[in-house]
């Protein structure tokens, strides 16, 4: 196998592993018991397209041109959203500790799992390859580590709220 259809199995991989994080996002959403976990996801949902979309511009190129287009990855930038703001996040805990949130607990538990496991993935193949590709699968886990830490601080928030409830009535 060539150094080019050894960067199209990662990408189509990661195209995949995307499209499969977003689909758990998009079915989530009628689990979220909080409008402000559901505006979150919505928000990821958008993310998680520019990815897509990013990957398939990326495996287009290998396909027709046999290379990653470096103009085209250095010319991409998505922005670091901040999927709760501070008002949303006090609103979140506290219907959190109002209410049953085990649901939302587990959602964003493993969603942090999906999140971290493909930061660690393009990571990984960002140290084995060379160039724009390389380049382009650091930005992709950039921005998965973001997603990732998004989601780690809410699990840890929810896990402590439910820590500190007093269980039995």
């Amino acid at each position: 196998m060539n150094e080019n259809e050894k960067l199209t199995k990662v990408f189509e991989y990661a195209l995949n592993q995307e499209e499969t994080g977003m689909s758990f996002f998009q079915a989530s959403l009628g689990r979220m018991g909080i409008g402000a976990a559901k505006t979150a996801f919505q928000r990821l949902i958008g993310e998680e397209k520019k990815h897509i979309n990013f990957i398939t511009r990326i495996l287009n190129d290998l396909r027709t041109r046999g290379q990653v287009d470096k103009q085209q990855v250095q010319d991409t930038h998505i922005e670091q959203k901040n999927f709760f703001d501070d008002r949303a996040q006090e609103e979140f805990l506290e219907q959190c500790v109002q209410g049953s949130m085990v649901p939302d607990v587990t959602v964003f538990n493993t969603a942090w799992l999906i999140e971290k496991d493909l930061s660690e993935f393009y990571a990984s193949m960002a140290a084995k390859t060379t160039g724009p590709a390389s380049y382009a699968l650091e930005m992709l886990s950039t921005w998965e580590k973001e997603h990732e830490n998004f989601f780690r601080q809410y699990r840890d928030k929810l896990s402590q709220v439910y820590s500190q409830m007093p269980w039995g009535g």
